[in-house]
């Protein structure tokens, strides 16, 4: 459980095919979380490049994933906090697909817990606007839980896992009391759905809700929608970013969290098939 408040942020930002000129642009926005008073910041969904094809990022996941991860724990020792981000991680051994990962790194810049999304964006919206992510991406399997400490126990997620509330369910059986949903939301979903998913997975599981953002032109080929949230177990949002980017941050008080679960304990009335 979360022992006491504090301030987290969602980051909002824009990657691109640069890989270095990206983590320049990220290491400026976890400085300013960090210089406001931060203690667990978040990136969002393959937060150090976004290139013109799924098939550019995974050609280059064997050089850019290590020096990520690298950057990551560096950080969260550099500013003393809590850290996560969105990676693309090399295939697992007899896969020929990437992973699209979560991981999460602690003051000391261990990793704390890593999470391998499960819920694959294969869809299309007509015209040639197709996306076919089980194509490059190695789907997860396993529900994840990264316990804080005394910053509380984040339930992980990743994107397109927004629409599949049951996953949240699985993350608080596991005893979550904040979720978090790294992502890079198309614009055209995004002005229709970001922020109603994200309030309704808060209040339908009455938990805090981080949600680090892509937002803005990554390249010729994609936008994101942006709007990094914090989001209070009532489904309030505490902080958004909007179209800019930049850092959504707001205070985690446990006793709010107690107080909603308390008024209305719906996580006790589930009924199990």
């Amino acid at each position: 459980m979360i022992a006491r408040p504090y301030l987290a942020a969602a980051v909002h930002m824009t990657s691109t095919p640069d890989f270095e000129a990206t983590l320049r642009h990220a290491e400026g926005l976890v400085a300013e979380a960090a210089e406001r008073g931060a203690e667990l910041v978040g990136l969002p969904e393959n937060f150090p490049q976004i290139g013109e094809t799924a098939q550019e990022v995974a050609e280059q996941a064997n050089l850019t994933y290590p020096l990520a991860l690298a950057w990551l724990r560096e950080q969260a020792v550099r500013h003393g906090i809590v850290l996560f981000a969105g990676l693309v991680a090399p295939p697992a051994p007899g896969s020929s697909r990437v992973r699209n990962v979560l991981v999460v790194v602690g003051r000391d810049g261990k990793e704390i817990a890593r999470y391998q999304k499960r819920h694959m964006f294969d869809v299309s919206f007509g015209e040639g606007n197709t996306f076919v992510e089980s194509e490059t991406v190695e789907p997860g399997q396993d529900a994840v839980v990264a316990d804080l400490g005394e910053l509380g126990m984040l339930g992980l997620s990743i994107c397109y896992d927004l629409r599949f509330p049951e996953h949240y369910r699985a993350l608080m059986d596991q005893g979550a009391d904040m979720l978090t949903v790294p992502a890079a939301f198309l614009t055209k979903t995004g002005v229709d759905h970001w922020h109603v998913l994200l309030r309704a997975r808060a209040i339908e599981n009455t938990s805090y809700l981080l949600a680090p953002a892509q937002g803005g032109r990554h390249n010729a080929k994609r936008a994101s929608y942006g709007h990094a949230l914090v989001i209070d177990p009532w489904g309030h949002v505490l902080a958004d970013s909007g179209d800019m980017a930049g850092v959504a941050i707001a205070r985690i008080d446990p006793e709010r969290l107690r107080q909603v679960r308390e008024q209305l304990p719906c996580l006790t009335h589930r009924q199990r098939n």
